[in-house]
């Protein structure tokens, strides 16, 4: 079933909707935070995937305005384009190490290079898709079956000893699809058969990412509150020294202290169970001791100390 009346078949603009929406809203997160690298990687990932879903799912159409060459060349570069990058994506996020070469020069020598010279250069000379899909989509091929040897042997060293096979087994899942690309191509398979398995490696990806983020997440907290703590503890002692070099008493140091909070003099009797008379006694001793006239001198003396 197409929509529009276009050669796009329903469930890829499901999936192209979806993914516009997803990746909006993690634009936005990732503007909040531009150093976050992972997500930039996924965006590319993902502007890639929405690229080539909406190319493969219109071209080529011979009633749009469009020449057929450059619709064709549209829609097997959006697929050689997001096959290209998906090593250096999980080379980089997944630190896969063993896809360092097919990410930085694999994917120029087996995808880029085989696309310019066969889809940009010989369609246009011999005008004929089928001959230029079988040859120009060999070598490809052959590289997909190349990636998944190096991809599972890179998963599997990654993995080895850990406790975390569910994750390995995610990785290899959401990497395996897209790495069937060329294969998919190169016999033909029908545009359902290719967004399905596409955007499922991407389901697994996005789930792995949205993982990573939790737990990234879990741990930065876990950082921020054991830094609010530490620097909690610190102000104590550094305030328990302040007190002592002040010369207060063990009851004054307790006004003193939550004084520093901004307590009013009532609220400190109700905490320390005195008298408000008795506390605004012991201020008049802690403003002679420490050499202040009111509550904002004392409090910058104590903030000066820090």
């Amino acid at each position: 079933m197409t929509v529009f009346g276009t050669e796009m078949h329903l469930v890829t603009f499901i999936f192209v909707v979806c993914e516009i929406l997803f990746f909006v809203s993690q634009l936005v997160f990732y503007l909040q935070n531009p150093s976050d690298k992972s997500r930039k990687y996924y965006l590319i990932l993902l502007a890639l995937l929405i690229i080539y879903n909406i190319a493969g799912g219109l071209f080529p159409d011979p009633d749009l305005s469009l020449s057929l060459e450059l619709q064709i060349n549209l829609a097997y570069g959006s697929g050689f384009a997001m096959g290209a990058y998906f090593p250096y994506y999980f080379y980089r996020v997944f630190e896969l190490k063993d896809l360092r070469w097919s990410a930085r020069i694999g994917v120029w020598i087996f995808l880029i290079a085989p696309f310019i010279l066969f889809f940009s250069i010989g369609l246009p000379l011999l005008n004929d898709l089928p001959t230029i899909v079988w040859y120009g989509m060999a070598i490809p091929m052959l590289y997909a079956i190349y990636l998944i040897i190096i991809i599972f042997r890179s998963i599997r060293k990654k993995f080895q000893g850990s406790q975390n096979s569910l994750e390995a087994i995610l990785t290899y899942s959401a990497a395996v699809p897209w790495v069937l690309l060329p294969i998919f191509s190169y016999v033909d398979a029908s545009q359902f058969v290719e967004v399905i398995c596409t955007n499922v490696g991407f389901i697994f990806i996005t789930f792995l990412f949205i993982r990573n983020m939790i737990f990234e997440n879990r741990k930065a907290f876990e950082k921020l509150k054991q830094f609010d703590l530490q620097k909690e503890l610190n102000t104590d002692v550094l305030f328990s020294q302040w007190c002592l070099e002040t010369g207060l008493t063990k009851r004054e140091s307790e006004v003193a202290e939550q004084v520093s909070q901004g307590l009013t003099s009532k609220q400190v009797a109700e905490v320390l169970f005195i008298s408000e008379r008795t506390v605004n006694k012991h201020l008049q001793s802690i403003y002679r001791k420490s050499e202040t006239k009111n509550r904002v001198e004392l409090i910058n003396s104590f903030n000066s100390y820090l």
